[in-house]
C-alpha cells in the first residue's frame, strides 16, 4: 500500500509514525512544502512546546474548541490527552504539568518534541520529502488511485492520501483540492491579540491582571483569565480565548469593535461591596494609594483618572457618584479595538475543509474513499493552552487507526 501524507506538521508526522507501526509493509511518504518538518511545532508555546493540556476544570469541550467540539469529543474516546502523555513519555520525553494545566516537556524545549518525532519517523521507515509543494490532487475513478502533482517535481500516485497541510491564511491555500469539489469554510485568523486606540492604557505595557473577564460589546462573546497590557493593546490568555471564540465575528467586522474589561472578573455587586468596605476601613487614606490587591498600582492610577477621581481625594470624599464611576471603570472598562496582531510566531485559523465532508469516526472523505483529513486543515480549532496540538495528535491517530483497520 502506498500512502501519501501532504504536510509534515504535527498531525502529518504523528499519523505517519502510527501508520508505519500498524502497517509496516506500507510505503508512507510525507510531502512537505517547506524546508523542514514540524516547523510550527518548533515555535509553539514560545519555543517550549505546549503539547497538550490536562483538561482539568473544563466542563464542556465547547469552552476550548469553538469549532469542532463534538467531533473532538468523539475522537477523544480513542486517543485523548492522557494517551498523548503516555505516548511521548513512552518515547523518552519527560513531561510536566504546570499550574495553568498546560503540559510541556521538562526540558522546556520544543526541539525535543521535533527531534523525537523526526527520529521516530526515520526509525519506522517513513520517507520524508521536503520542498514538495502540492499543486493538484486528483483521483482516478476507475482505479481509485490518487495522483499528486507538485511544483517543480514529477507527479506521484498513491492508494491513500492524508491531507494535513495545517491552517491556511487564505482560501487559495486549499487550491490543490479544487478538482474534488469539497465544501470548504473560508479561513480567517482565530488566535490573535487586540490593537487598541487608547494611548493611555497602552502606556501601561507589561501590566498583568491575573483574573479578568473580557467581552465584545453587543455580543455574547466573553472569556476569562489573565490579561496582559502591551504597547499595541492587550494580550494574554483571556484575550486569546476571546479572539478564538469570536474569530469569524471579528473578521466580518474587519477586526474592529469595542472591548469591555471587567478587571476583577466578579459581579458588579461584589465590586461595589469590596469598594464600600475599603471606603469604611480607609476613610482617611488617599484613594490613589489604596486599591484592591488584584489591581496593579499603575492600572489603578489609570482607572481612577478615567473615573475623574482627584489624585488627592480620600475615600471619605468619594461620594455615591464617584463610587458609581469607579465601579463602572472596574467592571465595564471600554476600549476601541482597531485591529489585530499575531500572537508571537504562532498562526491559527478557523475554517478549512468543512466537517460535513468527513466521516466523523474515521475522518475519511465521504465522497472519496481513501482520502483523509486531519489537523487544522479542517474546520477545527481551539483556544491557546495546548489544545490545538492535542487536536493534531488525536486526529492523526484517528486516521492511522482507520486506514490500518481496512488493511
Amino acid at each position: 500500500m502506498k500512502i501519501a501524507i501532504i504536510g509534515a506538521g504535527a498531525a502529518g508526522c504523528f499519523c505517519a509514525i502510527e501508520l508505519k507501526r500498524r502497517i509496516p509493509s506500507a510505503q508512507v511518504d510525507v510531502y512537505e512544502a517547506g524546508r523542514k518538518p514540524l516547523a510550527k511545532v518548533a515555535i509553539t508555546g514560545g519555543g517550549r512546546c505546549n503539547l497538550t493540556n490536562s483538561f482539568e476544570g473544563i466542563s464542556s469541550l465547547q469552552e476550548v474548541y469553538p469549532r469542532g467540539a463534538n467531533l473532538m469529543k468523539r475522537l477523544f474516546k480513542s486517543f485523548n490527552h492522557e494517551d498523548t502523555w503516555r505516548w511521548f513519555e513512552g518515547e523518552g520525553v519527560r513531561l510536566v504539568l504546570q499550574e495553568d494545566r498546560c503540559v510541556f516537556p521538562v526540558s522546556q524545549d520544543a526541539m525535543e518534541i521535533v527531534g523525537t518525532l523526526s527520529r521516530r519517523m526515520r526509525q519506522e521507515g517513513v520517507i520524508l520529502h521536503t520542498g514538495f509543494k502540492v499543486t493538484k490532487l486528483g483521483r482516478d475513478c476507475s482505479t481509485g488511485a490518487y495522483s499528486l502533482e507538485f511544483e517543480g517535481h514529477e507527479p506521484v500516485t498513491a492508494d491513500k492520501v492524508v491531507v494535513t497541510t495545517g491552517g491556511s491564511p487564505r482560501e487559495e491555500g486549499l487550491g490543490f483540492l479544487e478538482g474534488l469539489e469539497l465544501e470548504t469554510v473560508p479561513p480567517v485568523p482565530s488566535l490573535f491579540t487586540f490593537n487598541l486606540s487608547d494611548r493611555e492604557v497602552r502606556s501601561l505595557m507589561g501590566t498583568v491582571v491575573e483574573e479578568a473577564t473580557v467581552s465584545l460589546a453587543g455580543t455574547k462573546f466573553t472569556a476569562s483569565g489573565p490579561v496582559l497590557i502591551t504597547h499595541w493593546g492587550m494580550s494574554g490568555p483571556a484575550i486569546l480565548k476571546l479572539s478564538s471564540h469570536a474569530a469569524r465575528h471579528l473578521a466580518d467586522s474587519a477586526w474592529r469593535g469595542r472591548l469591555l474589561v471587567n478587571w476583577l472578573g466578579i459581579k458588579e455587586s461584589e465590586v461595589r461591596e469590596m469598594l464600600a468596605g475599603m471606603s469604611r476601613r480607609h476613610a482617611q487614606k488617599l484613594i490613589s494609594n489604596t486599591h484592591p490587591e488584584e489591581i496593579p498600582s499603575r492600572l489603578w492610577t489609570h482607572l481612577t483618572a478615567k473615573s475623574a477621581v482627584r489624585q488627592d481625594a480620600r475615600w471619605a470624599e468619594l461620594g455615591s457618584k464617584g463610587m458609581n464611576k469607579l465601579v463602572n471603570s472596574l467592571v465595564n472598562d471600554e476600549y476601541e479595538i482597531t485591529g489585530k496582531s499575531r500572537f508571537k510566531e504562532e498562526f491559527v485559523t478557523c475554517g478549512g475543509v468543512a466537517l460535513t465532508n468527513l466521516d466523523q469516526n474515521t475522518l475519511e472523505a465521504k465522497k472519496f474513499p481513501g482520502l483523509y483529513f486531519a489537523g487544522e486543515v479542517t474546520d477545527v480549532d481551539a483556544v491557546t493552552g495546548g489544545f490545538n496540538l492535542q487536536t493534531a495528535w488525536t486526529m492523526g491517530y484517528a486516521v492511522a487507526s482507520a486506514i490500518s483497520s481496512q488493511d
